[in-house]
């Protein structure tokens, strides 16, 4: 059984065992999390898919840990004018293993 979820503005495929990185929530490592915004829930015979959201249809998860990503280099410059900033980023994410899809 697979289902395709809503979390941080993106869309994710899961399947009950996956393990994914979504972005940041706040949660804990260790904590059960609901997703409630499922699009579609797809099994072997039937698919449902919602009008934009299935009725009463979740995913359970737990959080194995909060992180962030590997640093990405934002660099600025202007030829000719001596404009250079150099910045870094890392996004945050949580690391989730899918656990029970209900329909």
């Amino acid at each position: 059984m697979h289902a395709i979820i809503e979390t941080g503005g993106k869309q994710y495929k899961v399947a009950e065992g996956d393990v994914i990185f979504i972005e940041k929530l706040e949660a804990e490592a260790g904590a059960n999390v609901v997703f409630d915004k499922v699009l579609a829930v797809l099994d072997d015979d039937k698919q449902t898919f919602g009008s934009p959201m299935v009725e009463g249809a979740t995913v359970s998860a737990t959080v194995v840990k909060n992180g962030k990503n590997k640093k990405v280099m934002i660099f600025k410059y202007i030829p000719k004018k001596g404009y250079r900033r150099r910045q870094g980023h890392r996004q945050p994410y949580t690391k989730v293993e899918i656990g029970k899809i209900s329909l």
